[in-house]
C-alpha cells in the first residue's frame, strides 16, 4: 500500500516534470510500456514522469472503495483487494492493463452485463490537465465536464493521478457453466434472459461472456460467485483454459485464477509463440506465460520481421494484423458474426456483454441497451499490395453501419468528419478549450488514427 503521503510525493515529481517540458513542445508519457495494438512516435522531448503513480494508496473496507494511482496495473489492484474479499466493479482481462489506462481507454470483463465499464464504478478523479492544472473532477461540480468526457478520451484531456472506486465485495471461489448454443441466434436470445434477469434456469449469473468457435459451436460461460469449498481446476500449468470450455461443462476456479483465466495464454493468442504446444509448454516457465511478455514478443518480431521473413519463404502475398474490439447491439450479433466469417473468417471470437448506466459522450452507448463486445486478434493474408489496412477499414464500415462502435486500441483509418461524429468530437473539443487552451495534449483523432 503506499499511502498518503508517498502518493503526494510522486503527484509533486510529476508536476516537477511538467515544469520540466518546453513551452509549447507536446505533453506526453515518459513511459516505456503499453497495452496499445498501434505505432506510436518517437519524440525526443522528455515526458511526465508517472513512475511513481503505480499502486494502491488506501482501501475503504466500510464504504467499499479503493483510492489507486493512475498507473496502477490490475494485477496489482486486486493483489491489495482480494485478501480484503473486495474487487473492482470490472476487471479487464490482462494483468498488466492499468486502471487509468481502463479508465481513458475503456475496458471490459465478464461482470460488464451488469457492471458496465470500468469508469462508470469511478467516483472521482484527480486528472493533470494539458495546461499543468491538477483538478479532482466528479459527476458533479466544477469538473463534471471533464469527468464526463474522460472516458475513452485516450489521454488526450489528461492524466489520471489518483481514482477513486467503487469496490464489490466477493467470495473465493467461481464455479462455471459452459452452456453450448446451436448458432449465435440462441447465443443472443440467452444472453437477453441473463441481461434482463441475471440468472439462467434459476441460477445466479454473476459474470458472463462467451467463446464462438464456429458458427454452429458457441459457448456462453457462465460465472457463479461462491463461498463454497471445492476443487478447483488450474490454468496457470499445462492445461489451457480456453480449451476446456469445448472438453468440459463444469468447472471451478479460484476467484484469483478466474479473474486472470485469459492472460496466461492471452486468450488463445499464445499458440502463436508455440506457447500451447506440449513440449514447448513443459520447458516455458509459467512466470513468463502471461499477456505482456507475448505482447513483448510482438513488438521484438516488428523489429527484426522474423514473421515477414517466413511469409517471403512460404510466397505468402501479403499479411494484416488484425487486432481489434468492436461493440454491436445484441441484435446484431448474428449478422456480424455471419459478414465476419464471410469477409474475414477468424476464429474463435469472444464474445463479452456489457450494458451502460449513463450515456458518456466519446464512446455513446445507450443506456440500458445491450451490446455485444467481439473481440477477434490474429493476422489474415492479403493481396500483394494491397492497400494498408485493407480489412480493418472494412471492419470499421461493417461495425458503423450496425450501429456500433470499435475500441482505438489498435489502428484505426476513420476520416476525422466520421470519427468526431462517433466519439464525441464536439464534447472532446469544448473539454479541451477549457483544460487544454494551448493544445499541448494530442486530439484523440490525432493518437488514434495518426499515431502521434
Amino acid at each position: 500500500m503506499k499511502g498518503w503521503l508517498t502518493h503526494s510525493e510522486a503527484v509533486d515529481g510529476l508536476l516537477k516534470s511538467y515544469g520540466a517540458i518546453p513551452p509549447g513542445a507536446r505533453v506526453r508519457l515518459a513511459k516505456k510500456t503499453s497495452n496499445l495494438f498501434r505505432p506510436r512516435s518517437d519524440h525526443d522531448t522528455p515526458g511526465l514522469d508517472v513512475s511513481g503513480l503505480d499502486g494502491v494508496i488506501a482501501i475503504d473496507t466500510e464504504a467499499r472503495t479503493a483510492d489507486v494511482q493512475g498507473m496502477c496495473t490490475y494485477e496489482q489492484l486486486v493483489a491489495e483487494t482480494l485478501p480484503h474479499g473486495f474487487i473492482p466493479y470490472v476487471v479487464p482481462q490482462l494483468r498488466t492493463i492499468t486502471l487509468g489506462g481502463a479508465v481513458t481507454g475503456l475496458g471490459i470483463e465478464s461482470t460488464s452485463f451488469r457492471n458496465g465499464l470500468p469508469h462508470e464504478s469511478v467516483l472521482e478523479m484527480d486528472i493533470l490537465t494539458g495546461s499543468g492544472e491538477l483538478v479532482t473532477a466528479t459527476p458533479e461540480g466544477d469538473h463534471a465536464d471533464l469527468f464526463e468526457a474522460f472516458p475513452n478520451s485516450y489521454g488526450s484531456l489528461g492524466y489520471a493521478t489518483r481514482l477513486r472506486i467503487k469496490l464489490e465485495q466477493v467470495p473465493p471461489f467461481v464455479n462455471l457453466r459452459h452452456v453450448r448454443m446451436a448458432d449465435a441466434a440462441q447465443a443472443v436470445k440467452a444472453i437477453e434472459i441473463i441481461a434482463e434477469t441475471g440468472e439462467w434456469h434459476g441460477e445466479r449469473v454473476d459474470g458472463l461472456d462467451g467463446t464462438a468457435f464456429t458458427p454452429d459451436e458457441i459457448y456462453l460461460t457462465l460465472a457463479h460467485f461462491s463461498d463454497e469449498p471445492q476443487r478447483v481446476s488450474d490454468y496457470t500449468g499445462q492445461q489451457v483454459y480456453y480449451r476446456s470450455i469445448q472438453q468440459r461443462e463444469t468447472d471451478a476456479l479460484t476467484m484469483n485464477d478466474y479473474i486472470w483465466r485469459w492472460d496466461t495464454d492471452w486468450f488463445w493468442c499464445s499458440g502463436a509463440f508455440g506457447a500451447q504446444n506440449k513440449w514447448v509448454r513443459r520447458i516455458w516457465p509459467a512466470k513468463y506465460r502471461r499477456s505482456d511478455v507475448f505482447h513483448k514478443i510482438v513488438g521484438l518480431d516488428e523489429k527484426l520481421g522474423i514473421i515477414k521473413t517466413l511469409d517471403r519463404i512460404k510466397k505468402i502475398p501479403g499479411r494484416e494484423r488484425v487486432i481489434q474490439d468492436i461493440e454491436v447491439p445484441l441484435a446484431k450479433v448474428p449478422e456480424f458474426l455471419a459478414w465476419f466469417d464471410a469477409e474475414v473468417g477468424m476464429r474463435p471470437v469472444w464474445l463479452c456483454p456489457l450494458r451502460t448506466t449513463r450515456r458518456w459522450p466519446a464512446y455513446p452507448l445507450e443506456p440500458g441497451e445491450t451490446y455485444v463486445n467481439a473481440g477477434f486478434w490474429g493476422t489474415v493474408q492479403v493481396p500483394a499490395g494491397s492497400a494498408p489496412g485493407l480489412v480493418n477499414r472494412t471492419i470499421e464500415e461493417a461495425v458503423h453501419a450496425m450501429g456500433g462502435h470499435k475500441s482505438l486500441y489498435s489502428e484505426a483509418f476513420y476520416d476525422q468528419e466520421t470519427f468526431d461524429h462517433m466519439y464525441g468530437g464536439e464534447v472532446l473539443a469544448a473539454a479541451r478549450r477549457r483544460y487544454d487552451p494551448e493544445s499541448r495534449l494530442s486530439t484523440l483523432y490525432e493518437k488514434a488514427v495518426r499515431n502521434s
